[in-house]
């Protein structure tokens, strides 16, 4: 009996824990682009670091790399901890294991590299000051979470850890060049972020969405994220 009751209850601690996440995440970027400096002043100002973005990436992709063993394309639950730790991103195994099963889209199958960008900026947002990377030689990772963070602060005028329709719009056209955006192509770029549609983008579907536009993901990861559903 306790068995069974055990296992009814543990969707419903599933989705409180994930909540606790959400809420820890969106406080955690709060705080980053609060206490950084306006690096975007446009929408054109962020493309123009996409050279920049693609870079930190690239060398994200690399730690992908040394870190998946076997060399089959994902990272598994004991090369993500032991990554993590050698990283030096200070987590307890509890946030490593929520972070895993978070950033897993197709369950069970491994972290794949988008993922694992995903999962890696997260993990860096969760690990605040303790992520030290005066130590581990990681402060072009830093620069670039940095700066994705403030690509999406730049979207969320209230602060609120999503993206609505109608500030993406108007964030789009805030620039220096005199052509906006025709509203037609906004509302789509806010599509093409809205993954699970359900008319805001969380971080979590922005990161993504800048993997794509930068044009990181592999082959495989075309595949998967025509098919993924975010939170």
């Amino acid at each position: 009996m306790g068995g069974a009751f055990a296992k009814l209850k543990s969707p419903f601690k599933h989705r409180r824990e994930l909540q606790k996440l959400k809420k820890r995440l969106i406080e955690s970027i709060k705080h980053k682009s609060s206490s950084s400096h306006k690096t975007f002043r446009s929408t054109n100002s962020i493309i123009m670091r996409f050279p920049q973005f693609k870079e930190g990436l690239q060398n994200i992709k690399h730690i992908f790399e040394k870190y998946d063993e076997d060399s089959n394309g994902t990272i598994d639950h004991e090369e993500l901890k032991k990554c993590l730790s050698i990283l030096q991103f200070n987590l307890e195994e509890k946030e490593i294991d929520q972070l895993y099963h978070y950033c897993d889209m197709n369950e069970h199958n491994g972290i794949q590299y988008h993922e694992f960008i995903v999962l890696l900026c997260l993990a860096y947002l969760l690990a605040g000051s303790s992520f030290a990377t005066h130590k581990n030689g990681s402060e072009q990772i830093e620069a670039t979470f940095n700066m994705l963070v403030e690509a999406f602060a730049f979207f969320d005028k209230n602060g609120d850890g999503k993206l609505e329709k109608k500030d993406f719009v108007l964030a789009l056209n805030e620039t220096s060049f005199r052509n906006k955006s025709p509203s037609h192509i906004a509302r789509r770029r806010f599509r093409e972020m809205d993954w699970n549609k359900d008319g805001m983008v969380n971080f979590k579907e922005f990161l993504y969405s800048m993997i794509k536009w930068i044009g990181m993901e592999t082959d495989d990861d075309q595949e998967i994220l025509r098919h993924i559903e975010i939170w």
